[in-house]
């Protein structure tokens, strides 16, 4: 079973195992194995270890027989991109997305552009913990960016929309201090657009912090101060797109892929008739979905799982509430520039103000988090268990409860869905309290 690999690549705190030197070397090593040599191309966002990542894996690769080819700081979609329409047999991206300058992970691609599958992914794992030794020689040398590779996709984002396509549109950026901080602002002004900047200045440690994706608010007040069309936040590799209407509010994956999808639908172009997104999706989208005749086909969490059952469905849009969305007709994996350009089109064609776009009413959700020392099976929990069932009854079929674990952090989380907001307060705050008690004894207990 994959132990490294989660949901989206290995991800962990920089410098330490599994993001040690060793390691990553030693990653880079199985990896040229499987490939027989060739080249991979090597992407990272703005973090300070990241080229310390970087000097590891390539390496790994030299000593394997493959070659390493260093693009810079790039989203992690630009890998993908430059993956499939190069000769390099895949691609890594260096990055922990979302998550604080600390962390740190990567995110391999084949050639085809996609993210491995996880029984490729545990192949390599295998190879990797063979191979794994310490005292390897890191090379030390300078890692030029690549500007013929970010010229390439430079171009590629833009011809996702007409010529013109955003001109008269004033629109914010929140770069989140990370990857898109250099290409977001370009493209869209090579796009036609009036551009302001928000928090495109990294450090190498204020990557997504209070800014970004997960931290909009921000961006909604310059949208409202500068008159602004709309705004865009990234996250900390651009993958992900969250936006602010020209009132300040905030409208997340779910609402942007409704309305994407009931434009492609007015013009015919919804493949199959269908979305794609996942498990974490409101309730209240499936609703109006289904009453504009378009079917939501659910995945499990996590951008991969998403296009693996677009690919099953013939479906050429989906996505993730929290802004990862992909569309297929031109990429292989969620592109946040990408996204944002295409919208900002399709906000023309509608010649209406983003504000009074009605989407759907969502059904009262809430999500929390706990921290967890250990993920034991849900179904290995006995308290757990008698709680949800407890739970699942009180709402009486009108509601959802969905429990995870996080695949990129230690986390449990705990979804409720529900007419009532104070019920699906409880129930949430209680399922948490279990878990934490339940698990919490469970280590205790060795």
């Amino acid at each position: 079973m994959r132990t490294l690999f989660g949901t989206d690549g290995i991800r962990a705190k920089a410098h330490e195992y599994p993001l040690d030197a060793a390691t990553m070397f030693a990653l880079g090593e199985a990896l040229a194995h499987r490939l027989n040599g060739g080249r991979v191309l090597l992407g990272m966002d703005t973090r300070e270890s990241g080229p310390e990542i970087a000097r590891a894996l390539a390496s790994g690769m030299r000593a394997g027989g493959g070659e390493a080819v260093l693009v810079g700081v790039i989203p992690t979609p630009g890998v993908a991109y430059l993956c499939r329409t190069t000769d390099a047999a895949a691609g890594i991206s260096i990055s922990a997305s979302h998550n604080p300058f600390e962390d740190n992970g990567v995110k391999i691609f084949g050639h085809d552009g996609m993210k491995l599958p996880d029984a490729i992914e545990e192949e390599i794992e295998d190879e990797l913990r063979a191979l794994r030794r310490d005292g390897v020689e890191i090379s030390d040398g300078p890692l030029p960016e690549n500007e013929e590779l970010i010229e390439a996709y430079e171009r590629f984002l833009i011809s996702g929309v007409p010529p013109g396509a955003l001109s008269g549109k004033k629109v914010v950026l929140d770069a989140g201090f990370g990857a898109a901080y250099r290409i977001g602002p370009e493209v869209f002004r090579r796009a036609g657009a009036e551009v302001v900047v928000i928090h495109d200045a990294p450090n190498g440690r204020n990557i997504n912090e209070g800014s970004g994706a997960l931290h909009p608010e921000r961006l909604a007040e310059v949208v409202v101060e500068q008159q602004a069309d709309y705004g865009v936040a990234f996250d900390g590799d651009a993958d992900r797109a969250i936006f602010a209407d020209d009132a300040g509010k905030i409208r997340d994956g779910d609402e942007i892929i409704y309305l994407w999808a009931k434009h492609l639908r007015a013009r015919d172009a919804l493949a199959n008739g269908c979305v794609v997104t996942t498990v974490m999706s409101n309730f209240g989208f499936e609703q109006q979905l289904q009453a504009d005749g378009i079917e939501l086909c659910r995945a499990q969490v996590g951008d991969k799982y998403v296009l693996e059952l677009m690919l099953e469905r013939g479906a050429i849009l989906g996505g993730e509430q929290s802004g990862h969305i992909i569309d297929r007709t031109v990429h292989t994996t969620g592109d946040g520039i990408h996204t944002a350009l295409v919208f900002g089109a399709i906000l023309g064609e509608m010649h209406e103000r983003f504000s009074r776009l009605h989407t759907f009413d969502p059904m009262p959700q809430l999500l929390l988090n706990e921290k967890v020392a250990s993920k034991p099976t849900l179904d290995s929990l006995p308290r757990y268990q008698a709680v949800l069932a407890a739970a699942q009854q009180d709402l009486g079929g009108r509601g959802r409860i969905l429990v995870r674990y996080s695949g990129t952090e230690n986390l449990v989380r705990v979804m409720v869905e529900g007419e009532d907001d104070a019920q699906i307060r409880r129930i949430a705050a209680e399922l948490r309290d279990v878990l934490r008690d339940e698990i919490g004894s469970l280590v205790a207990r060795g």
